[in-house]
């Protein structure tokens, strides 16, 4: 029924493709066709398949053990696509029955139907072929990166409030965002999961698309779509823990199974929510075979993986609460280590091409380094100190600022030890935290400046960039997963000047080998001033691709009538951007003054250039019309579709 070496495989944590052995398979056995049922219980005394074909009758088709360590097995002839299904396990040890969908089901008839529905073939056939070559021989660290973070849900919804399909999201996403300039979507967790609340992070269906949007062959056409519009697919995905809903994976086969066995240690304090046990090689399988499902089966660019931090450490969200020590005496997750490690560089090295990517928030060393020096492998690392260094000193009083200072310029003592992201996420949009306008300081206009400001810092500062919907346009109240984005309020004047202002950086970002193919060279980054504390002035340069661009942020309400940068050639300096421009809702304060550079040498460089700066402005200077958004006349429309 399974070959014995995919069963040794399996239990020696290194069979990639578990999926294509566990789970329900419709296949022809005798030359009968029907369904191969395969599960892992290595605590059962007996499992049986129930579902809609045997009124979910446990004493009707008990598994066969396939081997002394846990897998069974099952051929029922007659079956076929769309019939549910469950496995019934009775535990050797305390008789204790369960009722338990299947782990690798790869499919869900809906959100609130925990009965796993048999999965017939993929019958979609792939149009993308020239885009994954493209993707295996694509530099990306040179390249520009401009991901657009998406709740399927609360993007855009009919006026009936009902969910919109794979389909029309795929068309109505792609258009917004080749119309914004991005490259790539970021969709928070499409894995099936029945509580809305959770936003997907609580997965009950780890190889099953959520069913709210459609079927998993829907999905693989939105992928496509994406693809054949020239926008790459990047999924969130969840290996810390799992929901303790019965009926799931939580104590599995009667007794701790994927989660950890230690008791005190089973349960992430801070979610209620129970821990994947790394240590042990069927669960490392499972994730690791699931890693690879979602990057082979639907083409999907990328993986950004959730809550690393909580990975990594056996005391996160125990502050006050005893834990158990690794075996060397400390708080490090060792199996979780290596299964990171594992799992970027299986990626790495079966899918070429695509992206790992970290939410680590805490000091972990080397996270984007390979494991063969000392790293975790994953390509990039969202740059979370960055983020909340900025938004902390954004919400301080203009008084407080110029001894507050360091914020603005601490992130360059580490930032040059990894390929970093800059996230500004959903997770800094939330209902805890407010819209980005509501958590600046000042009058309602000077915050709108300097959401502005904060976009033009994003743009001009090394590392690949993210925001996540409703950030683009300034979205006045914190993300509400419940409605779609206030496109309404995008469409007012204010929001939609900052709209337009995030499509021209994003241009010029994407045009201009100084804004992203220098992000991880050490001299793609250079200060110009970083200690201008008493004017609240930053200025730096970004190199690459053999150009140079200047960048200048004034963090003060105050004007500056003359400021001066080092500029490394004389001729054809122009201001591409400046965040106070007519156009985006500024008073067009800032100005180049010297287009032509003056032989006066100032912060290392010949010459010079003179600009007269905004208050709560920010600006880049290019030379000639290299990525000026003049030549790009698409801008994003009001409303998504």
């Amino acid at each position: 029924m399974v070959d014995p070496a995919d069963l040794r495989r399996f239990h020696s944590g290194i069979l990639d493709d578990a999926y294509r052995v566990l789970g329900a398979h419709c296949l022809q056995r005798e030359g009968r066709h029907g369904v191969r049922f395969v599960t892992w219980a290595p605590h059962a005394a007996r499992v049986s398949v129930v579902g809609d074909f045997n009124q979910w009758d446990g004493r009707r088709h008990p598994m066969e053990r396939l081997d002394r360590r846990g897998m069974w097995g099952l051929f029922v002839p007659g079956l076929g696509p769309g019939t549910q299904y469950k496995f019934e396990i009775e535990n050797a040890e305390n008789g204790r029955l369960v009722i338990k969908t299947d782990p690798y089901a790869r499919a869900f008839a809906a959100p609130s139907n925990t009965n796993a529905l048999v999965a017939g073939p993929s019958r979609y056939r792939w149009r993308d072929a020239a885009w994954l070559a493209r993707r295996a021989a694509w530099d990306w660290q040179r390249s520009p990166l401009l991901i657009y973070e998406v709740h399927l849900g609360s993007w855009c919804r009919p006026a009936d409030g009902s969910r919109l399909p794979y389909a029309v999201l795929a068309a109505g996403l792609t258009d917004y965002a080749r119309r914004l300039h991005d490259t790539h979507l970021e969709l928070l967790p499409v894995f099936e999961h029945p509580l809305e609340e959770s936003l997907g992070y609580q997965v009950t269906g780890y190889f099953a698309p959520t069913s709210r949007f459609g079927t998993p062959d829907d999905f693989r056409a939105f992928v496509d779509h994406c693809h054949a519009e020239g926008v790459g697919v990047i999924v969130d995905w969840v290996p810390l823990h799992f929901p303790k809903d019965e009926w799931a994976l939580a104590e599995f086969d009667g007794a701790a199974l994927y989660e950890r066995d230690d008791p005190s240690m089973a349960e992430h304090p801070q979610w209620q929510t129970l821990i994947f046990n790394y240590g042990r090689p069927e669960v490392r399988t499972f994730l690791l075979s699931n890693a690879l499902y979602w990057l082979r089966e639907f083409h999907v660019d990328g993986l950004r993986v959730d809550a690393v931090s909580s990975m990594l450490y056996l005391d996160d969200g125990r502050v006050g609460r005893a834990f158990r020590p690794n075996p060397l005496g400390g708080r490090e997750n060792l199996p979780a280590v290596r299964f990171l490690r594992e799992m970027t560089a299986l990626c790495a090295r079966s899918v070429p091409g695509t992206l790992t990517i970290a939410e680590e928030s805490t000091s972990w060393p080397a996270v984007s380094r390979p494991p063969e020096r000392g790293g975790l492998g994953f390509s990039l690392r969202w740059n979370m100190g960055w983020v909340h260094d900025t938004l902390s000193y954004l919400g301080l009083p203009w008084s407080e600022r110029p001894r507050n200072h360091h914020k603005l310029t601490f992130e360059r003592m580490y930032g040059a030890g990894e390929r970093f992201v800059l996230a500004l996420s959903h997770d800094e949009v939330a209902a805890g935290r407010g819209a980005l306008v509501e958590q600046m300081y000042g009058t309602w206009e000077e915050r709108l400046a300097q959401v502005r400001l904060l976009m033009l810092y994003l743009a001009a500062y090394p590392g690949k960039k993210l925001h996540f919907m409703g950030v683009e346009c300034g979205q006045p109240q914190a993300w509400d997963p419940t409605s779609e984005v206030d496109w309404n309020a995008a469409a007012s004047p204010q929001h939609e000047g900052i709209r337009r202002l995030v499509c021209d950086l994003n241009a010029l970002v994407a045009s201009n080998p100084a804004l992203h193919a220098g992000d991880f060279e050490g001299d793609g980054f250079g200060w110009l001033e970083p200690n201008d504390a008493g004017h609240c002035v930053l200025a730096f340069a970004r190199r690459g691709g053999g150009v140079t661009a200047l960048a200048v942020l004034n963090f003060s309400p105050r004007r500056v009538a003359q400021y001066r940068l080092g500029a490394p050639q004389a001729d054809g300096w122009e201001l591409a951007v400046s965040s106070d421009a007519a156009a985006y809702g500024g008073d067009a304060a800032t100005a180049l003054l010297t287009p032509d550079a003056e032989d006066i040498a100032w912060q290392g460089y010949p010459h010079s250039v003179r600009l007269q700066l905004g208050s709560l402005a920010g600006a880049i200077v290019t030379v000639g019309s290299r990525g000026s958004p003049k030549a790009y006349g698409s801008h994003a429309r009001p409303g998504p579709i």
